[in-house]
């Protein structure tokens, strides 16, 4: 049988309403009766049924985490962060895979007010008024992890990936690369509309080299779409395909690469690479991945700290947070 609550207060001769203030780490219990409670509870192995435990204080103490795609080595990444925090602070997880569908999406948001969760961490690849209207039917705090929101409504983790994007290309262009390649994920996204694209494009502009449609390719974050991308590249003359290649995400990036070896050309004498993301792949191929460095456990750490805070009510200075990054310099580069 399953120890309850009863069984320890039995045991420790106290109340259940003893019990459950030492369970939530309430001041008001004697010191020496608080022990003789742990101690009980250590003895016995006693669980607390988190269900009981909500229908009493209207918490779950669960956290639901809506991601694109538990393969991406960059969310799996991320996710560890979340998971790490939330065991401190005592949440339970419900993880769920949108693939990066909208309504999937949506039913995935849905489907968390009926499980009367406590917060909702949310990742994906753009910010939509229909999320919007689901989030304000949970009625419980949002906190977007690697996702911002234009508005700047909704608390956000991210980097800046404006200036990185600035970065990463400021070398290219220093390195003296005028025509630059762009394998972009899907454009709607806001991070890049508003942010990677006009950067490029501002960096460019500096060093007297043309932003050119034709060397900015729209893939879908996959390796096959950076071997795809890389075709593309390829057909162009020598003269007029690019000699730099600026890519969203590393496993695009380890198709570029593969696609470049594929046609006897070399990366990075022939053809420079660098990534935005820094995810195990970039150690794992050769040459070694040159990327900007996303703090991906720290975003999801973060995210879940500051969802915490939202949901504890605790004092926030800022809920548009912005960690550091840098760029890692490897072998795909000079």
């Amino acid at each position: 049988m399953d120890v309850t609550i009863y069984d320890v207060a039995k045991a420790a001769n106290v109340s259940m309403a003893t019990v459950s203030r030492v369970m939530n780490g309430n001041p008001n219990v004697k010191p020496e009766t608080r022990k003789r409670v742990q101690d009980v509870i250590k003895e016995l192995n006693y669980r607390p049924n988190a269900v009981a435990r909500g229908l009493a204080s209207k918490k779950t103490t669960t956290i639901g985490v809506v991601i694109p795609d538990i393969s991406d080595t960059y969310y799996s990444e991320l996710t560890r962060g979340i998971e790490d925090v939330a065991k401190m602070y005592q949440y339970n997880i419900i993880l769920t895979n949108s693939d990066k569908k909208l309504d999937k999406e949506l039913e995935l948001i849905n489907d968390m007010s009926s499980k009367q969760v406590d917060g909702l961490l949310f990742m994906g690849d753009e910010l939509t008024q229909a999320h919007r209207t689901y989030f304000e039917g949970l009625k419980v705090p949002v906190v977007l992890a690697g996702l911002l929101d234009g508005k700047n409504e909704i608390p956000s983790v991210n980097i800046d990936y404006g200036q990185a994007t600035y970065d990463s290309m400021k070398h290219l262009l220093k390195a003296g690369h005028r025509k630059i390649g762009l394998i972009m994920g899907n454009m709607r996204q806001l991070i890049l509309k508003k942010y990677i694209i006009p950067s490029a494009e501002k960096a460019l502009s500096e060093y007297q080299a043309e932003f050119m449609s034709h060397y900015l390719y729209e893939g879908d974050n996959s390796y096959k779409s950076g071997l795809e991308a890389t075709a593309v590249f390829l057909n162009m003359s020598p003269a007029t395909r690019p000699t730099a290649i600026f890519v969203l995400n590393d496993e695009m990036a380890l198709g570029v690469i593969h696609g470049i070896q594929d046609h006897g050309l070399n990366v990075p004498n022939d053809f420079e690479v660098l990534s935005f993301e820094d995810t195990k792949l970039t150690r794992m191929v050769r040459p070694t991945l040159s990327s900007v460095v996303q703090p991906m456990y720290d975003i999801g750490a973060v995210s879940m700290r500051l969802l915490t805070k939202l949901m504890r009510k605790e004092e926030i200075a800022e809920t548009q947070i912005l960690l550091p990054y840098r760029i890692e310099f490897r072998g795909s580069t000079k």
